[in-house]
């Protein structure tokens, strides 16, 4: 546990205990201990669905997401960590948004079209092939939880290294045809 700029919390190991209960996630296990046990506990969650990433956390010293980790499936005694490389706001949670951002603009992940002063609206949508939709499809299903940034220590030890997820937007822009750069 820490909370970073607060004097009195200093970088620590808490140990709770609890009672599994059936079908309990991490994030299940988390809101109790927030709830009985330690009431300052921060971990973020928003789906509980693992469609939004923001529960990414090291579990057992690989990166995973909170709301889809079982816990039956983990050993008695489980270790929580915050996930490397992202500022830490406290204990298990980190703003992988300002990372997130900083890549986005630095690889401009929107798409660029020559020409294309003003956009109407109500034009009618270029159509695409199935296959190629099925292909940027997948690609665009990367939650961006920051997970593959933690796991991965050429982006932990070279900062301009964008990662899984930014090598995953570049493919993603690459194949789209709507954008116009080589």
């Amino acid at each position: 546990r820490h909370t970073p700029g607060q004097a009195d919390s200093p970088p620590r190991v808490e140990r709770y205990e609890l009672e599994e209960a059936d079908g309990m996630t991490l994030f299940l296990a988390l809101t109790e201990i927030r709830e009985t046990q330690a009431a300052s506990l921060q971990f973020d969650f928003v789906c509980r669905a693992g469609i939004c990433g923001s529960c990414g956390m090291i579990i057992n010293g690989r990166p995973g997401l909170a709301c889809r980790t079982l816990t039956r499936d983990l050993p008695e005694t489980i270790t929580l960590a915050p996930l490397p490389s992202f500022e830490l706001i406290g204990d298990l949670s980190v703003n992988t948004g300002k990372w997130m951002r900083g890549m986005a603009e630095r690889l401009e992940t929107w798409v660029h079209a020559e020409g294309l002063e003003t956009v109407d609206i109500d034009a009618m949508e270029a159509p695409m092939e199935p296959e190629l939709a099925e292909q940027l499809y997948e690609l665009e299903r990367c939650i961006e939880c920051g997970c593959c940034i933690a796991a991965c220590g050429t982006a932990q030890m070279h900062e301009a290294f964008v990662g899984a997820v930014g090598l995953n937007q570049i493919t993603r822009f690459r194949l789209d045809p709507r954008d116009t750069r080589s």
